[in-house]
This record gives structure tokens, sequence and C-alpha cells, in this order.
């Protein structure tokens, strides 16, 4: 707890910052037009401020980080850019999984993980059987994901299991749903971190994010470093949380 305290920003509390933060990483394309780039660069880019917010999140105590890393929408991108990406994503974790077992970094990847190429699910596979006994800092990576999917799934999953007699529909509530979704091994997020200025979920953690706390920045993702994380948890800690109550 010292070394935390000692990392941590003076002016934030250890006492009320978020368990749990959710990011949607928006604006690589962007930040990479602007600098007259290929779209390509930015995403790169982006690794990179991921790489620095997940390290930040350890060191201040932050107990889980959750990326919004390709969307089930995202097939829809021009198809080189789409097979960069699943390319990118293969190489940083082949890269980076060194560095995740000496900082004890759990990971796993969530989503319909059987859609993406057969090479990439066999280095994730590795990488969460690697990771599985660490005991840090839960990250948390959506691939392929879609919260309206997430929900048909676990709704499909719960069909079956009264269909089969092994539960009652009157046995179905709040928690027994969120066993069923892919998130069920780590707590709701407590702040949603959105960067480049949109004002939409985008089909991610629907269910979860039912009292988070949204925070928006119109800062493109790869220019989200430790400043703007410490901007949006001090926005957090000035916030009163009521989940519905007075």
């Amino acid at each position: 707890m010292q070394t935390i305290l000692n990392k941590l920003p003076s002016d934030l509390s250890p006492d009320r910052l978020p368990r749990h933060v959710a990011v949607i990483m928006d604006g690589n394309g962007r930040w990479a037009k602007r600098r007259g780039l290929p779209r390509v660069i930015g995403h790169r880019q982006g690794v990179e401020a991921l790489k620095k917010l997940l390290r930040c999140c350890d060191d201040w105590g932050i107990k889980a980080l959750t990326a919004y890393a390709f969307s089930t929408e995202n097939w829809g991108r021009p198809l080189e850019e789409v097979e960069f990406l699943m390319t990118l994503f293969e190489r940083v974790l082949a890269r980076e999984l060194q560095e995740m077992m000496e900082e004890n970094v759990r990971i796993q990847f969530v989503g319909n993980l059987t859609a993406l190429p057969q090479s990439l699910q066999a280095q994730i596979e590795h990488s969460m059987n690697e990771t599985l006994n660490n005991t840090g800092i839960q990250f948390t990576v959506a691939t392929n994901y879609g919260a309206r999917q997430e929900i048909i799934q676990a709704c499909r999953a719960i069909a079956t299991q009264v269909q089969l007699g092994h539960i009652q529909p009157d046995d179905i509530d709040e928690a027994l749903f969120s066993r069923h979704l892919y998130t069920a091994n780590v707590c709701d997020p407590d702040l949603l971190i959105r960067t480049s200025g949109e004002m939409r979920l985008s089909n991610f953690l629907l269910w979860q994010m039912a009292y988070g706390e949204l925070y928006i920045t119109d800062t493109l993702w790869p220019d989200f470093d430790r400043g703007q994380f410490h901007r949006a948890l001090s926005t957090y800690q000035q916030r009163e949380r009521r989940f519905g109550k007075v």
C-alpha cells in the first residue's frame, strides 16, 4: 500500500479510486490523419498509449482495466486495416508476454474469439494460460466484442439451463445473469473513459455500465497520457455516486 501511495498523485485519494476502469480507445485514425500519416501508424501509437495506461493503473492501485480493442462492427473497416490490426494484436501479445509476467499482469480476452484468425486465437490462449495465476492487475481486452451479442449469448446459455431443468425461471436474477457474461470474473467498471469526444457507448459493456461513471475527453487516444488519466480520476473523485438513491 505504501508503494502505491508513493506513486499516486497527492491530490487523489486512494480510498476513492475506481476499482475497475474501462476505456473506449477512439481516435487513432484521426491522430494519424492530422499528421499526414497512414492510419496504421495511429494504431501502433494507440498500443503504446494502452501500455502506458496499464502501467499507470498498476502503479496507482487500480485493480482492473478493460480496453475496447476491436468491436463486432469493426469488421466493416477496409480489409487492409483489419488485417493489420489482427497481425498487430498477435505481435504485441507475443512481444509483451514476458513483461506482463514480470509485472504480474493477468490478461484475458472477451468477445467472440472464434471468429479471429487461428494464429491469433492460439496466441491469445497461450497468453491467458501463461498469466492465469498472476495476482496483479486484471487486464481485459475486448476483441470482436459487442455488448448486444454478449447479452444474447448469456440469454441463450440461461435458456438452455432452464430447458435442461438445471434452473427454474424464478432463479434468474441480476447476479445469475452477470455470471453468464464474458466479464463474469471481474467487477463492473466504476469509470468508463472515452477519447476523441464521441458521446456514445458504441455497444460496449451495456449491462456492466448501468451505474458506471462516464468521462469523455476530446483528446485522441494516442495522446492520452498520465496527465489526462489524472484529470479523469480527479473528475471521478469529485462525483457523488448514488446508484439511483438519494
